[in-house]
């Protein structure tokens, strides 16, 4: 089953068309990775989920039923622009935004109890919310977010103020929390994020969807032909032998093994004729292709969209 579907949405704001007929489908049990620059519509498809605002056309099922209000205690949201109230104290809040979820009193302070214990945060229960950093804050608010376990959860740009062991702590926590059954939607301008622990992505550009799927297979599908190698053997008699058909693009010689990237230029050639002909020379201790990495195929799939659009 999906835990979400948006079918054909649309969304307009005074002369601006903020969603411009979007489906995403969202796979249970997922990380989604809901991607684009500012200003491309992520956050007014977010706020529809969210309920917060109604679509001009177009529908959301989650699991299986159409969006209604009922749906809102299933979700968790953490927005990119946090709303802690700043003079209130870190416990006191916690508790009142818990039981808005619908929790008793007890069974708030158990739970907060654990998280406030993992994160270490335990001194922080009686400090005034502006006392604490951007990144406490957000510890804070991503324990208020989760605490009632909803089936579906929304982070928009939640390592936004983390230091690197913060960041790899909460991304662990996200990939916990999708093992134990959660579906995650994950926005954020962070590639490398998205490659540590996304599932599925969808693009957004110009208020379009222009590219979704699973992650492994959208780098697949824009891989080129570039072998990244480990050669042991005679580089020298290699490189002159290797035709137009070739293109070493980088290597680095370090005493008799060479690791090298080789692009194959004829469409006509396989993998295995260059493995064949490098085994001429040497031993081939590793050869696997070379896959853009999420930033690249960001920016290039924006750019050719920005110059189709224009």
């Amino acid at each position: 089953m999906n835990a979400l579907v948006a079918e054909n949405v649309e969304k307009k704001f005074a002369n601006h068309l903020a969603l411009d007929d979007v489906s995403i489908t969202v796979p249970e049990g997922s990380v989604y990775g809901l991607l684009g620059p500012n200003g491309a519509g992520k956050t007014t498809l977010i706020r529809i989920i969210n309920q917060i605002t109604a679509p001009d056309k177009g529908q959301v099922f989650i699991y299986g039923e159409k969006m209604q209000s009922k749906h809102v205690e299933n979700i968790g949201y953490l927005p990119e622009e946090r709303g802690l109230y700043k003079k209130m104290k870190v416990g006191e809040q916690a508790l009142y935004l818990c039981q808005l979820k619908g929790l008793s009193k007890a069974e708030t302070l158990k739970r907060l109890k654990y998280w406030f214990e993992k994160f270490e945060i335990q001194s922080w229960w009686d400090k005034k919310v502006e006392e604490l950093s951007k990144g406490m804050q957000q510890k804070v608010q991503f324990i208020i977010t989760v605490l009632h376990k909803p089936k579906l959860l929304i982070f928009d740009e939640p390592f936004s103020g983390f230091d690197p062991i913060n960041t790899k702590m909460l991304k662990d926590e996200i990939l916990n929390l999708r093992n134990e059954g959660a579906t995650i939607i994950f926005s954020t301008h962070n590639m490398a994020s998205v490659e540590e622990i996304c599932d599925h992505i969808a693009l957004i550009n110009k208020s379009r969807k222009i590219l979704e799927g699973p992650i492994n297979e959208i780098r697949n599908n824009y891989a080129s032909d570039i072998y990244e190698i480990t050669f042991e053997g005679y580089f020298n008699k290699l490189e002159s032998t290797l035709t137009s058909d070739y293109k070493i693009l980088d290597v680095v010689e370090n005493s008799q093994k060479s690791t090298m990237k080789v692009e194959v230029l004829n469409k006509n050639i396989k993998s295995n004729d260059l493995i064949t002909i490098m085994t001429q020379y040497g031993n081939i201790s590793s050869f696997q292709k070379h896959l853009p990495s999420m930033n690249d195929i960001f920016i290039k799939v924006v750019e050719e969209t920005n110059t189709l659009i224009k």
